[in-house]
């Protein structure tokens, strides 16, 4: 959800303010989710490398992130959408760690997911689901042999989760910065030139289009595909 703190700057507003607007364009993208009967939503809200800005946006963004799981878990349940928090928690204050559990618990067994991904890298994914698998070897549960992609993907984040198809970068920006990295490996790229305060659910249903129009083929040719062959 990249171009907050630019879209606020444009209109000489403080960056927290484009964060605020970013949290509205949450809900207005999870209604498009369910119109499209789209199971599951992933947001990256804060990355392992947004430690770095400025503390006092850090501070900013904390609270709102905070006040979001305080007020939002009871209108998501009510729309039977079952929110999901996946990376490093373990930086985050008591108060933010109870919250999401609380938020979690609130609005288990939705039928859309919501999955908010707060402290949560790619790279730093992968390695948790690599040192579990280690972690398995040295007890004598794992032969290093067995080792399989599968087991890696059991591992990561939202493997119960269906596969990823698509996946939206706004802002303008051409890349993926370290977002859902395993999980990505076959979805389709979408970039859009909206900053995230701009980018409603009609923008969202812009991209579902682009997604509909294209071909997956998951390694076998056109041909196959159009004969009705499986990946």
């Amino acid at each position: 959800m990249d171009g907050n703190n630019r879209w606020a700057k444009q209109r000489g507003m403080p960056g927290v303010s484009g964060h605020k607007v970013g949290v509205e364009r949450i809900r207005d993208v999870m209604s498009a989710c369910q119109e499209l009967n789209i199971q599951v939503l992933t947001v990256f809200a804060f990355s392992s490398e947004n430690w770095r800005r400025p503390p006092k946006e850090v501070e900013a963004l904390m609270s709102l992130f905070l006040l979001y799981l305080k007020n939002e878990a009871k209108a998501l349940k009510k729309k039977n959408v079952a929110l999901r928090v996946i990376g490093n928690r373990e930086r985050f204050s008591p108060a933010i760690q109870k919250a999401i559990g609380d938020a979690e618990k609130l609005t288990e067994g939705g039928l859309t997911t919501l999955v908010i991904a707060a402290d949560y890298g790619g790279r730093w994914d992968i390695a948790q689901s690599a040192k579990t698998l280690a972690e398995k070897v040295m007890a004598n549960e794992l032969k290093v042999e067995e080792i399989t992609e599968d087991l890696l993907d059991q591992n990561i984040a939202m493997s119960d989760l269906p596969p990823l198809d698509l996946l939206i970068r706004t802002g303008g920006e051409c890349r993926i910065s370290n977002f859902l990295l395993w999980q990505a490996a076959y979805a389709e790229l979408y970039f859009s030139e909206k900053l995230w305060p701009d980018f409603d659910g009609e923008e969202l249903k812009k991209a579902a289009d682009n997604f509909h129009q294209r071909q997956r083929r998951f390694g076998m040719t056109g041909d196959q595909i159009e004969a009705g062959e499986h990946a």
